[in-house]
């Protein structure tokens, strides 16, 4: 179905009658490279630019990087309304679908991804039930599940309550996930798919404008922390496989859901998990375990992401402005 008819179907005005915002795809790329840049660029502003001396305090440096990240982000934001909503018609309705920020289906969005997401990461909850519990006093080998149970609901309270004191995980499940979200995916698919570029070359395209986010790392190991280069590379380059698999994983969910909040789940749910676990006492079940997770992850991939689970929001540039969505 063409995008005139689906327009057409859906009770939407037609085609002739709505105000096309287009961009070259020459321009969007520009646009997405400058965001890029921008991201990593502005962490390194306040002493290189502003001549702001270091920070003395881990709370006082981390801080200062959030407010790069956030005003980084408001910039990318407001280019992309430039770039895409006409001047006259900027509100929170139009910039918010822009965005993926919305109400509707919330549930949904939040529920689908973290499932799916979660089952990336059987092997990892496999190994730690079956671990060795060293501080557990009980005897009693029926406790076992009891245990776990009860060890994960502390350990995800801990980790809640840390976010009140502890700046990094401020930082690993608040402000990366949003900023990046926002700026990598929420900002930069728009201008893709309004530049004319198609979904699935969006999706295996876009995760290069996030890795460049990533490639100041070399520059802090190797400069900062005196890592050899052969040595800074390594773990810089594993950073940059892992981040290009997400991104694609992050982009095909904000594209098939059209809702901001489900590649930030995802975002959350990876950084808390890090990466898969294979290595455990026993092998053979943990990996048993990661691969049935994997195959189940691949079988659910599209239908926990049908479009009719959230709102039939579809893939096309018109669409992200609103004329495709049911009420």
């Amino acid at each position: 179905m063409g995008t005139s008819n689906l327009v057409d179907s859906l009770g939407f005005p037609p085609m002739e009658n709505v105000e096309e915002v287009s961009i070259s795809k020459t321009m969007a790329i520009i646009a997405c490279t400058s965001m890029s840049i921008l991201y990593v660029a502005i962490l390194y502003s306040p002493t290189l630019i502003l001549r702001l001396p270091n920070p003395s305090t881990l709370n006082s440096f981390m801080i200062r990087r959030f407010i790069c990240a956030a005003v980084s982000s408001v910039v990318s934001i407001f280019l992309c309304a430039f770039l895409l909503i006409p001047m006259g018609k900027w509100g929170l309705s139009s910039l918010f679908g822009l965005y993926g920020i919305r109400a509707d289906h919330m549930w949904n969005a939040v529920v689908y991804p973290l499932c799916l997401t979660s089952l990336l990461y059987i092997g990892s909850f496999f190994t730690m039930l079956l671990s060795p519990k060293k501080s557990r006093k009980e005897d009693n080998e029926n406790a076992d599940l009891f245990w776990c149970l009860k060890n994960f609901i502390w350990g995800f309270l801990e980790g809640m309550t840390s976010l009140t004191s502890n700046v990094l995980a401020w930082r690993n499940y608040v402000v990366a996930p949003l900023t990046e979200e926002v700026v990598f995916r929420a900002c930069m698919i728009p201008l893709l798919l309004c530049g004319g570029l198609k979904p699935y070359t969006i999706i295996f395209f876009s995760p290069i404008f996030f890795s460049l986010a990533h490639l100041n790392h070399f520059l802090e190991l190797y400069f900062q922390q005196n890592y050899t280069f052969l040595k800074a590379s390594l773990i810089v380059g594993l950073q940059l496989g892992y981040t290009v698999l997400f991104g694609s994983y992050a982009s095909f969910l904000y594209i098939r859901t059209g809702h901001l909040i489900a590649p930030v789940v995802a975002h959350v749910i990876c950084n808390i998990m890090g990466l898969p676990m294979l290595s455990s006492q026993r092998k053979g079940l943990s990996i048993a375990a990661t691969v049935a997770g994997f195959l189940g992850f691949i079988w659910f991939l599209f239908p926990a992401t049908n479009s009719s689970l959230y709102n039939y929001r579809t893939d096309n540039c018109l669409c992200w402005h609103g004329y495709c969505t049911l009420s």
